[in-house]
């Protein structure tokens, strides 16, 4: 990375931007949420302290942006980097997505679906990503592992306020 042309610094910083943007997306719709509405719900036992999730959601979303990075360094004009490149793009849609329908909305059900579909475009990229880079494939791994803890806590609190 010492020998990064301005060209490729450039792409990094705006794939890690984009990242942050995306949690600044999404938590626009959490942080007013979380004294209020979530105060009152239920939680299973090992849902993790709320102070937790911004510096784990940062370093994830720093790890993502490098990993775009990597696949993006490979050139988009190739097939296989463009479909990864547009695998990630919906992933991370789906990510501020889901800060929006299960804080926004208010709804655990609707949120469990979407994280659902999340994890599910979270593996996809993994495996795209491994075609073009396995590092940027591993570091997706804390990302994906994350959202399953996640999808597990989200199906708890469902079940525990329905």
């Amino acid at each position: 990375m010492i020998n990064m042309t301005f060209s490729d610094q450039k792409k990094l910083i705006f794939s890690i931007f984009i990242c942050l943007f995306a949690g600044f997306i999404g938590s626009y719709f959490t942080t007013p949420a979380i004294p209020t509405w979530f105060a009152t719900l239920q939680k299973p036992s090992f849902a993790p302290p709320n102070w937790v999730f911004a510096p784990v959601w940062t370093s994830l979303y720093i790890m993502m942006g490098i990993s775009l990075f990597l696949v993006w360094q490979k050139g988009r004009e190739d097939k296989t980097v463009k479909a990864a490149i547009y695998l990630f793009a919906g992933q991370l849609v789906l990510n501020a997505l889901w800060s929006f329908v299960f804080f926004g909305l208010r709804s655990p059900l609707l949120g469990l679906i979407e994280i659902i579909i999340l994890w599910i475009a979270i593996l996809a990229t993994i495996m795209s990503f491994m075609k073009v880079s396995r590092t940027a494939a591993y570091l997706l791994i804390p990302y994906f592992l994350w959202v399953s803890f996640a999808s597990i806590v989200n199906f708890s609190i469902w079940s525990l306020n329905r």
